[in-house]
């Protein structure tokens, strides 16, 4: 399953995000899988797309950045998917 995760920066700073993940990388589990993300232009938000069949993995994943970001998190279809359930009726 795919995730939209909403990534809110604490106070709106995203250095101290940057300087973590460059000193310790994603933090990821094994079974959570990153495949892309966006940062807006004012460096607020991040909007991150993860992958994993183990909803659970993405609690541990956030445990390891919760003192930095808030997270919102959406469980998301491809567009393609999408139109497909709604029309196989």
């Amino acid at each position: 399953m795919l995730y939209m995760i909403v990534e809110h920066f604490r106070n709106h700073d995203a250095t101290p995000i940057y300087q973590r993940f460059r000193e310790c990388g994603r933090l990821a589990p094994e079974g959570l899988t990153y495949v892309s993300s966006w940062v807006d232009e004012h460096f607020h938000r991040c909007f991150q797309l993860m992958e994993t069949d183990d909803a659970a993995l993405l609690d541990e994943w956030m445990a390891n950045w919760n003192d930095l970001v808030e997270f919102e998190v959406f469980p998301v279809l491809p567009s393609s998917e999408a139109a497909a359930k709604i029309f196989e009726s």
